[in-house]
């Protein structure tokens, strides 16, 4: 097994290694191109040693299984995939610091030009955001040079997989919730990263939820945040102006008839005291949040107090929760979705090799074998649902058919312009509504029927016998040596 030196490599002395350590971890644009795993990076070395770096070459994005308990995916993060593709470069700092680690110090020269001079330059067919998508398609494909198509693994499975994994998640919250339900993504706090969080918001909204409270995120995307309190301002209030109506009416001063979080101490009395505020008009309130104790009881006489008020739950609740509370009756007009919408069962999408040089390749060991060649998704309807989807090759073509997959980067350049958030969220909506019901279900889904093409059959069988043929071959000629 090989070996390399310890990423804690001593740049030039103590000192600056500690400097290093001690340096605060911070992500820019810029940093992008060495978001990535030592060993693309080593096999993009090898490859240019080899002098096969410049081979056309195909990797297909796609999710082997279905995180347990889903019937589908939402396809999701390709505005990031693209923009981090045509921003890939290695700055002279970058390439510098690579050197520095002692790593490559067999890579030669040619290896070195090939990043500075570098940019990606293939082609990417996608499937849009918001589309719904099964086990085995592909979400994306990158066709470019072999060293391209490599190093850009890691952050494309990044951000695909974890934006995938937010859209999905919301997209069941709609559903189960109702049109009709206000949806809250205030998850930032229990995302992975801060990153993250941004991607976070960004999938959620997308997909089905109505507001983020992460503020740079609804900024950026042209979105107004949105909120109520914490406890914290309801016990710091009370404790220095006297009360808990005290402290709803020091935040009501600057914030007029904003909802109130009404279970810091006794939910029925706040509600209560409240109720005579707003039958008196002595207050105007657009809500209440509860967010502790039983949700159903509560939300229920909340209700009966102040009826015309909507009511707000919050605390730990994700789509099955929410589906509960709907059959025991709860009175509840919208949801806060936090940790367990950013956090969860991850998609775990995989990134490999189809074709290289026009040659078809395949993975064929136990328990994780890839189809080969590039492909494609045809889909066909029945009644505006979906029927069934057709995994086949890209050289296949079908009238009753809807390919998915989409070219949308050609030579490294974007083929469509950036579409809106809103455009993805109706997509995604209409995704779902076209899916099959028992294939919506949070319990026991039964996924759409893919069928794999006789075309893609036959490649499948042909490639195995090859790679079959050219392994008895291998093992014949190391028993003559």
């Amino acid at each position: 097994m090989t070996t390399f030196p310890d990423l804690d490599y001593v740049y030039t002395s103590d000192q600056q290694q500690q400097s290093h350590q001690n340096q605060e971890m911070n992500l820019s644009a810029d940093d992008y191109s060495l978001l990535t795993d030592l060993y693309q990076l080593t096999m993009a070395a090898c490859y240019t040693g080899e002098g096969i770096e410049q081979r056309r070459a195909s990797f297909e994005l796609t999710v082997r299984r279905l995180p347990e308990g889903f019937g589908y995916l939402i396809a999701m993060g390709l505005a990031q995939a693209l923009e981090y593709l045509a921003k890939f470069r290695f700055s002279p700092s970058q390439i510098a610091a690579l050197q520095a680690t002692g790593i490559f110090a067999h890579a030669g020269d040619r290896f070195w030009s090939l990043l500075a001079e570098g940019h990606f330059t293939g082609d990417v067919w996608a499937v849009p955001e918001g589309t719904a998508v099964f086990a085995n398609q592909p979400i994306l494909r990158v066709e470019a040079p072999l060293w391209q198509a490599q190093l850009v693994e890691t952050y494309l499975l990044n951000t695909i997989n974890y934006q995938t994994l937010i859209a999905t998640r919301a997209a069941r919250l709609r559903d189960v919730a109702g049109e009709q339900a206000t949806l809250l993504e205030f998850g930032t706090r229990r995302a992975f990263s801060p990153q993250a969080s941004l991607w976070a918001a960004r999938a959620a909204l997308a997909s089905g939820l109505d507001f983020t409270s992460n503020v740079l995120a609804a900024l950026q995307l042209g979105q107004k945040p949105s909120g109520t309190m914490a406890h914290a301002l309801v016990m710091a209030l009370s404790a220095i102006e006297g009360s808990e109506d005290q402290a709803f009416t020091a935040f009501h001063r600057y914030f007029p008839g904003a909802p109130l979080l009404i279970d810091t101490y006794d939910t029925i009395a706040a509600a209560q005291r409240l109720a005579e505020k707003v039958n008196s008009g002595e207050m105007k309130l657009t809500g209440v949040r509860l967010d502790s104790g039983d949700l159903v009881t509560l939300s229920k006489q909340v209700r009966s107090l102040i009826p015309d008020v909507p009511i707000f739950a919050s605390g730990d609740l994700d789509e099955w929760e929410i589906a509960r509370l709907k059959a025991d009756g709860a009175e509840i007009d919208g949801y806060g979705l936090g940790t367990r919408l950013v956090t969860g069962s991850p998609v775990n999408g995989v990134y490999k090799l189809v074709e290289i040089d026009g040659i078809p390749v395949m993975k064929h060991s136990s328990g994780k074998v890839t189809y080969p060649g590039r492909k494609q998704i045809f889909r066909s309807f029945i009644a505006n649902k979906v029927k069934a989807d057709r995994l086949g090759l890209m050289s296949e073509s079908s009238l009753e058919e809807q390919p998915l997959l989409q070219l949308v980067m050609q030579d490294g350049q974007r083929m469509q312009p950036l579409e809106s958030l809103a455009a993805i969220r109706q997509r995604s909506a209409a995704s779902v509504a076209s899916l099959p019901q028992e294939t919506r279900h949070l319990r026991n889904p039964v996924g759409v029927q893919v069928e794999i093409s006789t075309m893609l059959r036959v490649l499948t069988e042909e490639t195995k016998k090859r790679i079959a043929f050219a392994q008895r071959l291998a093992e014949k000629d190391a028993k003559l040596r």
